[in-house]
Protein backbone atom coordinates (compact mmCIF):
# COMPACT_ATOMS: atom_id res chain seq x y z
CA UNK A 1 0.00 0.00 0.00
CA UNK A 2 1.37 3.70 -0.78
CA UNK A 3 1.99 5.82 2.09
CA UNK A 4 -0.49 8.70 0.32
CA UNK A 5 -2.98 6.08 0.21
CA UNK A 6 -2.03 4.90 3.90
CA UNK A 7 -2.32 8.16 4.75
CA UNK A 8 -5.17 8.96 3.46
CA UNK A 9 -7.26 5.71 4.97
CA UNK A 10 -5.83 6.84 8.28
CA UNK A 11 -6.93 10.35 7.97
CA UNK A 12 -11.08 8.53 7.06
CA UNK A 13 -10.60 6.73 9.91
CA UNK A 14 -9.73 9.61 12.15
CA UNK A 15 -12.46 11.58 10.66
CA UNK A 16 -14.71 9.14 11.06
CA UNK A 17 -13.69 8.39 14.85
CA UNK A 18 -13.90 11.95 15.77
CA UNK A 19 -17.33 12.85 14.07
CA UNK A 20 -18.81 12.76 17.53
CA UNK A 21 -16.87 15.74 18.64
CA UNK A 22 -17.11 17.43 15.24
CA UNK A 23 -20.30 17.19 14.27
CA UNK A 24 -21.20 19.16 17.40
CA UNK A 25 -18.84 21.53 16.40
CA UNK A 26 -19.43 21.83 13.20
CA UNK A 27 -23.40 22.22 13.30
CA UNK A 28 -22.73 24.59 15.92
CA UNK A 29 -20.94 26.69 13.72
CA UNK A 30 -23.72 26.81 10.61
CA UNK A 31 -25.97 27.34 13.70
CA UNK A 32 -24.06 30.26 14.64
CA UNK A 33 -22.90 31.96 11.44
CA UNK A 34 -25.03 31.15 8.70
CA UNK A 35 -26.61 34.80 7.51
CA UNK A 36 -24.94 37.01 10.95
CA UNK A 37 -22.16 39.58 10.67
CA UNK A 38 -19.31 38.37 13.84
CA UNK A 39 -20.13 40.72 16.56
CA UNK A 40 -19.54 40.74 20.05
CA UNK A 41 -22.67 38.29 20.28
CA UNK A 42 -21.47 35.72 17.49
CA UNK A 43 -17.87 35.60 19.25
CA UNK A 44 -19.50 34.53 22.64
CA UNK A 45 -21.88 31.96 21.03
CA UNK A 46 -18.96 30.71 19.61
CA UNK A 47 -16.69 30.59 22.60
CA UNK A 48 -19.66 28.55 24.21
CA UNK A 49 -19.56 26.19 21.87
CA UNK A 50 -16.15 25.82 22.02
CA UNK A 51 -16.03 25.10 25.81
CA UNK A 52 -19.14 22.63 25.18
CA UNK A 53 -16.80 20.71 23.32
CA UNK A 54 -14.62 20.39 26.03
CA UNK A 55 -11.96 22.84 24.76
CA UNK A 56 -11.61 24.72 28.11
CA UNK A 57 -12.44 28.38 28.77
CA UNK A 58 -9.02 29.62 28.70
CA UNK A 59 -8.32 28.26 25.10
CA UNK A 60 -12.05 28.50 24.03
CA UNK A 61 -11.90 32.03 24.86
CA UNK A 62 -8.40 32.70 23.41
CA UNK A 63 -9.63 30.67 19.80
CA UNK A 64 -12.57 32.89 19.32
CA UNK A 65 -10.86 36.13 19.84
CA UNK A 66 -8.37 35.08 17.36
CA UNK A 67 -10.72 34.26 14.57
CA UNK A 68 -12.91 37.04 15.34
CA UNK A 69 -9.29 39.27 14.82
CA UNK A 70 -9.51 40.22 11.38
CA UNK A 71 -13.15 39.50 10.64
CA UNK A 72 -14.64 41.40 13.57
CA UNK A 73 -18.32 43.29 11.47
CA UNK A 74 -17.98 41.17 8.55
CA UNK A 75 -20.12 38.29 7.16
CA UNK A 76 -18.66 34.99 7.37
CA UNK A 77 -19.40 31.54 5.91
CA UNK A 78 -19.48 28.95 8.40
CA UNK A 79 -16.62 26.90 6.12
CA UNK A 80 -14.46 29.71 6.80
CA UNK A 81 -14.88 29.77 10.50
CA UNK A 82 -14.39 25.93 10.55
CA UNK A 83 -10.84 26.64 8.68
CA UNK A 84 -9.57 29.15 10.81
CA UNK A 85 -10.37 26.84 13.40
CA UNK A 86 -9.04 24.39 11.97
CA UNK A 87 -5.50 26.87 11.79
CA UNK A 88 -6.06 27.90 15.50
CA UNK A 89 -6.01 24.41 16.64
CA UNK A 90 -3.44 23.42 14.23
CA UNK A 91 -1.43 26.23 16.09
CA UNK A 92 -1.71 24.88 19.52
CA UNK A 93 -0.91 21.17 18.63
CA UNK A 94 1.74 20.74 16.41
CA UNK A 95 4.55 22.09 19.05
CA UNK A 96 3.10 18.38 21.20
CA UNK A 97 2.65 16.17 18.37
CA UNK A 98 6.18 14.47 18.80
CA UNK A 99 5.97 10.49 18.03
CA UNK A 100 7.82 8.46 20.51
CA UNK A 101 11.35 7.46 19.68
CA UNK A 102 13.07 4.65 21.69
CA UNK A 103 16.50 5.83 22.87
CA UNK A 104 19.33 3.32 21.38
CA UNK A 105 21.64 4.34 23.94
CA UNK A 106 19.62 2.50 26.39
CA UNK A 107 19.65 -1.11 26.98
CA UNK A 108 16.79 -1.05 28.04
CA UNK A 109 14.90 1.78 27.62
CA UNK A 110 12.45 1.70 30.26
CA UNK A 111 8.76 2.93 29.89
CA UNK A 112 6.74 3.10 32.71
CA UNK A 113 2.83 3.53 31.56
CA UNK A 114 0.28 4.94 33.64
CA UNK A 115 -3.02 6.05 34.15
CA UNK A 116 -6.27 5.60 35.48
CA UNK A 117 -8.04 2.20 35.23
CA UNK A 118 -10.07 1.58 32.14
CA UNK A 119 -8.28 4.04 29.88
CA UNK A 120 -6.67 1.73 27.85
CA UNK A 121 -2.84 1.21 29.14
CA UNK A 122 -2.59 -2.06 28.46
CA UNK A 123 -3.87 -2.06 25.22
CA UNK A 124 -1.67 0.57 24.93
CA UNK A 125 1.58 -1.43 25.53
CA UNK A 126 0.80 -4.02 23.94
CA UNK A 127 0.33 -1.44 20.37
CA UNK A 128 3.67 -0.22 21.19
CA UNK A 129 5.22 -3.83 21.61
CA UNK A 130 3.54 -4.80 18.14
CA UNK A 131 5.15 -1.77 16.66
CA UNK A 132 8.66 -2.08 18.12
CA UNK A 133 9.01 -5.82 17.86
CA UNK A 134 7.71 -5.78 14.26
CA UNK A 135 10.46 -3.54 13.82
CA UNK A 136 12.98 -5.95 14.82
CA UNK A 137 13.97 -4.44 18.45
CA UNK A 138 13.47 -6.87 21.80
CA UNK A 139 10.85 -5.96 23.83
CA UNK A 140 9.90 -6.81 27.69
CA UNK A 141 6.66 -6.24 29.28
CA UNK A 142 6.41 -6.66 32.89
CA UNK A 143 2.67 -7.11 34.38
CA UNK A 144 2.81 -4.39 36.75
CA UNK A 145 -0.98 -3.68 37.41
CA UNK A 146 -0.69 -7.19 40.06
CA UNK A 147 -4.38 -6.74 42.11
CA UNK A 148 -6.13 -6.99 37.88
CA UNK A 149 -5.77 -10.59 36.89
CA UNK A 150 -7.86 -9.31 33.56
CA UNK A 151 -4.98 -6.88 33.50
CA UNK A 152 -2.02 -9.30 34.06
CA UNK A 153 -3.62 -12.07 31.21
CA UNK A 154 -4.22 -9.34 28.25
CA UNK A 155 -0.65 -8.97 28.56
CA UNK A 156 0.13 -12.17 28.28
CA UNK A 157 -1.77 -12.40 25.18
CA UNK A 158 -0.35 -9.16 23.94
CA UNK A 159 3.35 -11.07 24.84
CA UNK A 160 2.87 -14.15 22.81
CA UNK A 161 1.15 -11.90 19.73
CA UNK A 162 4.42 -10.11 19.94
CA UNK A 163 6.63 -12.73 20.74
CA UNK A 164 7.87 -10.46 23.93
CA UNK A 165 8.60 -11.79 27.31
CA UNK A 166 6.02 -10.89 29.91
CA UNK A 167 7.32 -10.34 33.83
CA UNK A 168 4.97 -11.21 35.96
CA UNK A 169 4.36 -11.80 40.02
CA UNK A 170 1.14 -13.01 41.41
CA UNK A 171 -2.23 -11.34 42.26
CA UNK A 172 -1.43 -8.39 44.68
CA UNK A 173 2.06 -8.85 44.73
CA UNK A 174 4.59 -6.01 45.14
CA UNK A 175 4.89 -4.19 41.74
CA UNK A 176 7.76 -2.51 42.71
CA UNK A 177 10.03 -5.69 43.36
CA UNK A 178 8.40 -7.14 39.64
CA UNK A 179 10.14 -3.79 38.17
CA UNK A 180 13.11 -4.40 39.50
CA UNK A 181 13.13 -7.56 38.62
CA UNK A 182 12.29 -6.87 35.39
CA UNK A 183 14.37 -3.99 34.78
CA UNK A 184 17.36 -6.61 35.92
CA UNK A 185 16.89 -9.50 33.02
CA UNK A 186 15.96 -6.88 30.46
CA UNK A 187 19.71 -5.21 30.93
CA UNK A 188 20.85 -8.85 31.39
CA UNK A 189 18.72 -9.95 28.35
CA UNK A 190 20.11 -6.55 26.04
CA UNK A 191 16.27 -6.04 25.48
CA UNK A 192 15.94 -2.60 24.04
CA UNK A 193 12.75 -2.15 25.32
CA UNK A 194 11.14 -2.38 28.57
CA UNK A 195 7.50 -1.73 29.34
CA UNK A 196 6.22 -1.50 32.69
CA UNK A 197 2.17 -1.59 33.33
CA UNK A 198 0.70 0.00 36.51
CA UNK A 199 -2.13 -0.11 38.32
CA UNK A 200 -4.85 2.99 38.02
CA UNK A 201 -7.00 3.08 41.33
CA UNK A 202 -7.20 6.49 41.52
CA UNK A 203 -10.52 5.92 43.65
CA UNK A 204 -7.38 5.40 46.44
CA UNK A 205 -5.13 8.12 45.40
CA UNK A 206 -3.29 8.08 48.43
CA UNK A 207 -2.03 3.95 47.97
CA UNK A 208 -1.83 4.78 44.50
CA UNK A 209 0.66 7.28 44.11
CA UNK A 210 2.80 5.60 47.54
CA UNK A 211 2.90 2.43 45.09
CA UNK A 212 4.27 4.57 42.00
CA UNK A 213 6.65 6.38 44.29
CA UNK A 214 8.27 2.96 44.91
CA UNK A 215 8.29 1.85 41.76
CA UNK A 216 10.22 5.08 40.87
CA UNK A 217 12.36 4.54 43.59
CA UNK A 218 13.52 0.34 42.93
CA UNK A 219 14.11 2.23 39.23
CA UNK A 220 15.79 4.80 40.57
CA UNK A 221 18.19 2.60 42.34
CA UNK A 222 19.38 0.42 39.13
CA UNK A 223 19.65 3.90 37.15
CA UNK A 224 19.31 7.47 37.99
CA UNK A 225 17.51 8.07 35.24
CA UNK A 226 14.66 5.32 35.21
CA UNK A 227 12.61 5.13 34.20
CA UNK A 228 13.46 7.12 30.89
CA UNK A 229 10.00 8.07 29.62
CA UNK A 230 6.55 8.05 31.53
CA UNK A 231 3.82 7.54 30.06
CA UNK A 232 0.28 8.65 30.31
CA UNK A 233 -2.74 7.07 29.10
CA UNK A 234 -5.62 9.39 28.87
CA UNK A 235 -9.32 8.00 27.86
CA UNK A 236 -11.22 11.11 25.90
CA UNK A 237 -14.36 9.90 27.40
CA UNK A 238 -13.30 11.44 30.63
CA UNK A 239 -13.76 14.69 29.24
CA UNK A 240 -12.40 17.99 31.63
CA UNK A 241 -11.33 15.00 34.20
CA UNK A 242 -8.51 13.95 31.72
CA UNK A 243 -7.30 17.23 32.75
CA UNK A 244 -7.11 16.28 36.85
CA UNK A 245 -5.27 13.06 36.00
CA UNK A 246 -2.20 15.20 33.92
CA UNK A 247 -1.55 16.83 37.20
CA UNK A 248 -2.64 14.18 39.93
CA UNK A 249 -0.01 11.81 37.86
CA UNK A 250 2.65 15.03 36.78
CA UNK A 251 2.89 15.47 41.06
CA UNK A 252 4.09 11.69 41.25
CA UNK A 253 6.11 10.74 38.61
CA UNK A 254 7.70 13.34 35.24
CA UNK A 255 5.09 12.08 32.50
CA UNK A 256 7.26 12.80 29.40
CA UNK A 257 4.22 12.42 26.88
CA UNK A 258 0.57 11.40 26.38
CA UNK A 259 -1.29 8.94 24.80
CA UNK A 260 -5.28 9.86 24.03
CA UNK A 261 -7.80 6.75 23.69
CA UNK A 262 -11.19 6.37 22.59
CA UNK A 263 -11.71 9.19 20.61
CA UNK A 264 -14.18 7.55 18.86
CA UNK A 265 -15.97 6.65 21.48
CA UNK A 266 -17.20 10.36 22.36
CA UNK A 267 -17.86 14.08 21.37
CA UNK A 268 -15.32 15.12 23.89
CA UNK A 269 -12.48 15.14 22.02
CA UNK A 270 -11.64 18.52 21.93
CA UNK A 271 -10.40 17.85 25.57
CA UNK A 272 -7.16 16.89 23.84
CA UNK A 273 -6.59 20.40 22.59
CA UNK A 274 -7.00 21.58 26.64
CA UNK A 275 -4.48 19.66 27.84
CA UNK A 276 -1.86 20.48 24.69
CA UNK A 277 -2.89 24.00 25.79
CA UNK A 278 -2.55 23.90 29.38
CA UNK A 279 0.11 21.29 29.93
CA UNK A 280 2.62 21.68 26.91
CA UNK A 281 3.54 17.72 26.89
CA UNK A 282 4.69 15.40 24.09
CA UNK A 283 0.91 13.61 22.32
CA UNK A 284 3.13 10.76 21.23
CA UNK A 285 -0.14 8.53 19.78
CA UNK A 286 -3.79 8.70 19.65
CA UNK A 287 -6.19 5.85 19.29
CA UNK A 288 -9.33 5.61 17.35
CA UNK A 289 -10.64 2.00 18.13
CA UNK A 290 -9.61 -1.29 19.28
CA UNK A 291 -7.14 -2.40 16.74
CA UNK A 292 -3.48 -3.39 16.59
CA UNK A 293 -3.19 -0.35 13.65
CA UNK A 294 -5.91 1.74 15.64
CA UNK A 295 -3.15 3.35 17.73
CA UNK A 296 -1.24 5.52 15.14
CA UNK A 297 1.23 8.75 15.91
CA UNK A 298 -0.04 11.70 16.67
CA UNK A 299 -0.36 14.66 13.58
CA UNK A 300 -1.64 17.60 14.67
CA UNK A 301 -2.94 19.09 11.21
CA UNK A 302 -5.03 15.90 10.73
CA UNK A 303 -6.29 15.87 13.95
CA UNK A 304 -7.66 19.92 13.72
CA UNK A 305 -9.13 19.31 10.45
CA UNK A 306 -11.04 16.10 11.45
CA UNK A 307 -12.21 18.02 14.92
CA UNK A 308 -13.30 21.08 13.22
CA UNK A 309 -15.07 19.27 10.67
CA UNK A 310 -13.04 20.40 8.03
CA UNK A 311 -14.21 18.39 4.40
CA UNK A 312 -10.48 16.70 3.18
CA UNK A 313 -7.53 16.74 3.93
CA UNK A 314 -5.73 19.37 1.54
CA UNK A 315 -2.87 20.91 2.67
Amino acid sequence: MSETKEKKGWFSRLRDGLKRSSSAISGGITDIFTKRKLDDDVIEELEDLLISADLGVTTAARIAANIARNRYDKEIEPDEIRRALADEVTAILEPVAQPFTLDEGRKPHVVLVVGVNGSGKTTTIGKFAKQYSSAGKKVMLAAGDTFRAAAVEQLQIWGQRTGAEVMTTKVGGDAAGLAYDAFAKAKAEDVDLLLIDTAGRLQNKSNLMAELEKILRVLHKMDPEAPHSCLLVLDATTGQNALNQVEIFGKTCHVTGLVMTKLDGTARGGVLVAIADRFALPVHAIGIGEGEDDLQPFAAQDFARALAGVADNTH
